[in-house]
């Protein structure tokens, strides 16, 4: 019996399988946009096309390549390894914040929100010291406030933090 350390670096999804998921997740992209130009009406009206016209056609061009890829995929794919498992992880640590990151934006706020992903990169990934996390992660939403809501006049997402600070 192997133990997990020992296991040579090139364990992880194979690129075919990967690819296959990609087309599959596209074909369904590609039905559910069809089945809502279908609802809204794919023909010709009165003043021209309908309002579900050429999401229709688009969903069904995405449908027809992505049932291409997936066929090719599976039957002429590459067999070598997309990424190994510990590549994935070093990915995840990146893409898991960032989803945390925009959805809490609606709760938080960009400022708030965006200080927190600074600090937690700042500490977890970079392993930069408290002073100067903390003097980045307060002063970069502070500059953007600046610039977009001040010089730009473009407002952006505010939380209960803003609203407590009057901005």
């Amino acid at each position: 019996m192997t133990h997990p350390a020992d296991e040579p670096a090139t364990r992880g999804p194979r690129q075919h399988l990967v690819e296959a998921g990609v087309a599959a997740f596209m074909i369904l992209l590609g039905l559910v946009t069809i089945a809502g130009s279908l609802k809204v009406g794919t023909g010709w009206g009165a003043e021209g096309p309908m309002s579900g016209f050429f999401p229709f056609w688009i969903g069904l061009i995405v449908v027809a390549t992505s049932a291409f890829n997936l066929v090719r995929a599976l039957s002429h794919g590459s067999r070598r390894t997309f990424a190994t498992w510990g590549e994935l992880g070093q990915v995840l640590k990146v893409v898991v914040p960032l989803t945390l990151y925009v959805a809490a934006i609606p709760w938080l706020g960009i400022y708030l929100s965006s200080a927190l992903l600074i600090a937690g990169f700042m500490r977890w990934i970079g392993r930069y010291g408290w002073l100067l996390t903390l003097a980045i992660s307060l002063g970069l939403p502070v500059l953007a406030y600046v610039t977009f809501e001040i010089w730009f006049l473009v407002p952006l997402p505010k939380g209960p933090i803003e609203d407590w600070l009057g901005l």
